[in-house]
């Protein structure tokens, strides 16, 4: 298959998912199905954009002698047209792409839709919906744990990500993120016997 058959494969992947969510958000019940089809959504997309971050942090980059060249700036526009935000930073920076501002763009700022953090309001959200007047301690522990990460979002700063380091920090997203999948499997979806 050459380049073209591949983009156009992934334009029919893209306009197929976009018909999808379409059909579902104008035609569903509000129900619980509709509210667990939301939250998957919502933990994909974090958990994809910090992988997608962290790996272009990590690997695409050639030579630390690029870093801030020609080929750089390529390549974390790349980053920004795949994640559906290259606009968005250019209307908020309007100047040269860093990975600075790319990582408060995608990691910290809850207006732009596939941020972690604008991922993470929606997450907690509907867990506190689902939660709903229910207070048995193990119902809340996914709640509780979106609302942690949530307030680390809200609350975090860039310079606290990179002094940490980006890598770091991703990593330790990723494994809560998976410990939030682990609580709403177990609390939500895995029946109790006893």
């Amino acid at each position: 298959m050459d380049a073209r058959g591949v983009s156009n494969f992934f334009d029919w992947v893209k306009n197929r998912s976009h018909l999808f969510r379409g059909v579902t958000f104008g035609t569903m019940l509000r129900d619980e199905a509709f509210s667990f089809i939301r939250l998957g959504t919502f933990l994909e997309r974090a958990d994809n954009t910090a992988r997608i971050l962290d790996v272009k942090y990590h690997t695409l980059l050639p030579s630390i002698d690029d870093v801030g060249g020609a080929v750089d700036y390529y390549q974390w526009g790349s980053l920004l047209r795949s994640l559906g935000t290259f606009e968005s930073y250019r209307k908020v920076y309007r100047d040269v792409i860093t990975p600075f501002r790319i990582g408060e763009l995608l990691i910290l700022r809850e207006d732009v839709p596939r941020s972690l953090h604008a991922c993470m309001n929606d997450i907690y959200e509907i867990l506190q919906g689902l939660s709903g007047e229910d207070t048995a301690a193990e119902r809340l522990e996914p709640e509780r744990l979106a609302g942690e990460i949530h307030a680390q979002l809200h609350y975090g700063r860039p310079q606290q990500i990179f002094e940490l380091g980006l890598h770091q920090y991703l990593m330790d997203f990723l494994d809560k993120i998976d410990a939030l999948n682990t609580e709403i499997n177990e609390h939500f979806l895995v029946p109790d016997y006893s």
